[in-house]
């Protein structure tokens, strides 16, 4: 009897571990609901551009984006979605994902616009940004960490960029979150004018979910970002749901055309040389531009 009473107890530990073990290991599919805060006016003092009292007077003092990450074990998807609209009930099949470019808008390219989409790769670290341009939708590829120079324009290099790590941590969403300052430093020509712009960003992310990624790309140092501060954008995770999603949800869409950093570089120029032109010579009259 005693020897029977010590192979239960033996077997109510090891069941009890097995429990705790599957508790504490992540899941591994849902939902991360970000809210993206821009203040216009604050991105051109930060960018060394004086405006005047009446333009300021003009300009909205923030717009507030939603964007909704869908991940499961091998990808993740992160796409704008409505302010009010729940991707449970967007009717996307499955209940997993609102699908690209919710309410017929269109996805901005150029790294950073407001309607950009992103998919993941984990396996092989593959990020894809989506964007629609002359509609057309575009598939570029971009890396975490790494600033493209298709955010820049003519006679504007690429920031120089340091990663200060802290021992400072924050929970967000019940995920341990480490601190790091990236300080970037760029020579930009503005009204004539060479200067120096210095700027400096929190991002604050957690290893606990098991994969990498950053609402902005370009601003991620390990692990997946939760938070990001700067002087003009805020971003940061305001809810998890953990669900199943489906691999079609965070898969690239079946249409697109590929497109590689330089050649949407050089599209992004012929656009600006049109623009110019068309205020050197439309004389009140405005000019359609095309780029094919």
């Amino acid at each position: 009897m005693q020897r029977k009473m010590k192979q239960l107890f033996i077997a109510s530990l090891c069941l009890c571990f097995f429990s705790a073990q599957l508790k504490a290991q992540p899941k591994k599919s849902g939902a991360i609901q970000f809210e993206s805060t821009f203040d216009p006016a604050a991105m051109a003092a930060a960018n060394g551009i004086k405006l005047s009292d009446e333009a300021l007077a003009r300009m909205p003092k923030s717009s507030v984006t939603n964007f909704e990450l869908l991940f499961n074990a091998t990808n993740a998807s992160y796409v704008p979605v409505d302010e009010q609209e729940d991707s449970n009930n967007s009717g996307g099949g499955n209940g997993a994902g609102p699908g690209p470019g919710m309410g017929g808008g269109m996805r901005f390219g150029g790294f950073g616009g407001g309607n950009k989409e992103y998919y993941y790769s984990f396996a092989d670290h593959k990020l894809t940004e989506v964007f629609d341009l002359n509609d057309t939708t575009f598939f570029m590829q971009d890396k975490l960490g790494e600033f493209p120079r298709v955010a820049f324009g003519p006679d504007q290099g690429v920031p120089e960029v340091e990663y200060i790590k802290s021992d400072e941590v924050r929970k967000i969403l019940g995920f341990t979150c480490n601190k790091v300052v990236v300080k970037t430093k760029v020579k930009r020509r503005i009204m004539d004018e060479d200067k120096e712009i210095t700027d400096q960003t929190t991002v604050w992310y957690t290893d606990d979910l098991g994969f990498d990624f950053s609402p902005n790309p370009a601003l991620w140092s390990s692990g997946a970002v939760l938070a990001i501060e700067g002087k003009a954008t805020h971003m940061f995770a305001k809810s998890i749901e953990y669900r199943k999603v489906s691999l079609k949800d965070v898969s690239l869409p079946k249409k697109g055309t590929v497109i590689t950093q330089d050649e949407f570089h050089e599209k992004m120029e012929q656009r600006r040389k049109l623009m110019r032109a068309n205020r050197n010579n439309a004389k009140g009259q405005v000019r359609a531009i095309t780029i094919n």
